[in-house]
């Protein structure tokens, strides 16, 4: 989240500047460089960068809002399939009773890890320790011996469900990385502070306009903002809820 504050500033720094110095500019150009037909001819220039800013955002919005939902499915899912897999589990038989009680710690851990919001803790889901906690679980299933076919049939249900529950909490991960490249961030601030410079260019010098450009500065970089913050969905202010884990989690210790 502190990134991307800094970056929220210091692109609404950046296009008020332009924007206050385009007024400074048109203090020092001749009048025939602002006369009607030059303002036309800039206005023309700028309302052209506007369009593709606009179609830029719009993308952006959209492949944010992809990442976000894709998580937020994806623990959705993981939540259902954790209750689905402790339900085959205590089909199985009391057997089975200390497979369920780590379910529901380990579980319980990675809850904890994607309800932090830490950068550093969600880079700790990805380390050997977890991962082998993982395969560790699924190994342990794998070598229950069966003493039935109906405990055979749950076995190899329970073994199904557990791959699904790791793929789904990898995928999550993965998301969470973003993907919006730098360079197009770049080109994106770059023509705004080009539209507000024209603006301040043409614009008269007086309280009212200086107001509405900060208005629609901050509106802009704002915009950017929740962009990035919905691009990255396990950290920061806007995020996935952890809600339907803990509810999952509930459901575990009945």
């Amino acid at each position: 989240m502190a990134q991307h504050l800094l970056i929220f500033l210091f692109i609404f720094i950046s296009v008020c500047s332009c924007a206050l110095i385009g007024m400074h500019v048109r203090t020092r150009l001749p009048d025939r460089h602002l006369d009607e037909e030059s303002a036309t001819a800039i206005k023309l220039v700028t309302g052209l960068i506007a369009t593709i800013v606009a179609l830029v955002l719009s993308l952006l919005i959209s492949s944010a809002k992809s990442s976000f939902d894709t998580v937020s499915g994806e623990v959705k899912r993981n939540a259902v399939d954790i209750i689905r897999l402790d339900r085959t589990l205590a089909q199985y038989g009391p057997e089975v009773q200390p497979l369920r009680q780590e379910l529901m710690l380990n579980y319980g851990v990675w809850i904890d890890m994607v309800a932090s919001g830490n950068p550093i803790t969600l880079e700790a889901m990805d380390s050997p320790q977890v991962r082998n906690v993982g395969s560790d679980f699924h190994r342990r299933l794998a070598e229950l011996t069966p003493t039935s076919a109906n405990q055979r049939q749950l076995q190899q249900h329970a073994l199904e469900i557990s791959d699904e529950v790791f793929a789904e909490r990898w995928l999550a991960f993965i998301q969470n990385s973003g993907t919006i490249p730098l360079s197009l961030l770049i080109a994106l601030v770059s023509w705004l502070c080009v539209i507000f410079g024209t603006f301040g260019l043409l614009a008269p010098r007086n309280s009212t306009v200086m107001f509405f450009f900060l208005l629609c500065a901050l509106s802009a970089s704002g915009a950017i903002f929740v962009i990035l913050e919905m691009n990255t969905p396990l950290t920061g202010i806007v995020r996935v809820s952890v809600t339907p884990m803990r509810e999952a989690f509930s459901h575990l210790k009945q």
